[in-house]
């Protein structure tokens, strides 16, 4: 599993022109899953999100967690983060998870992310063509891959 984290001032989905979701300060999170994910990646990945120490402290240094600052969190699935680039300028996105495996992991992920902030986790909907939108606070924005853990 990969996850893209950004740390946002606000963020929203929408599809087909109607908001879906929307959050104020805290992360928006684009969740891409692989054919090999399992929940252990799901849960090392989920702890990662609602523990990295990404917002500033009194004294303006990132050491504070979106629990630390009672952020708020959306999380969309992105198939393309399972792009491989490769061979050519086309990528391929053979390794994506199917829905069988996908739909499982990607809501598991924002079950575990709620119990670990207390708070909803807001979500796209899996597969559609979806708007995003955010203001990047920072920026700040943080790539973590689960099979690169070791």
């Amino acid at each position: 599993m990969k996850i893209v984290i950004q740390r946002v001032g606000h963020a929203s989905v929408s599809v087909g022109g109607e908001l879906i979701s929307k959050i104020g300060h805290g992360l928006m999170i684009l969740v891409g899953v692989v054919e090999s994910d399992t929940r252990e990646d799901m849960e090392w990945l989920a702890q990662k999100a609602a523990n990295m120490r990404i917002f500033d402290d009194e004294q303006g240094v990132m050491n504070r967690s979106v629990i630390d600052v009672d952020g708020e969190i959306l999380a969309v699935s992105q198939f393309t983060l399972a792009a491989s680039t490769k061979k050519g300028n086309r990528p391929s996105y053979i390794h994506a998870a199917g829905h069988e495996l996908a739909v499982p992991l990607y809501d598991a992920f924002c079950d575990r992310i709620a119990e670990l902030t207390g708070k909803p986790t807001m979500k796209g909907i899996f597969g559609a063509n979806m708007q995003v939108e955010l203001i990047n606070d920072g920026p700040v924005t943080i790539i973590v891959d689960s099979k690169l853990k070791v």
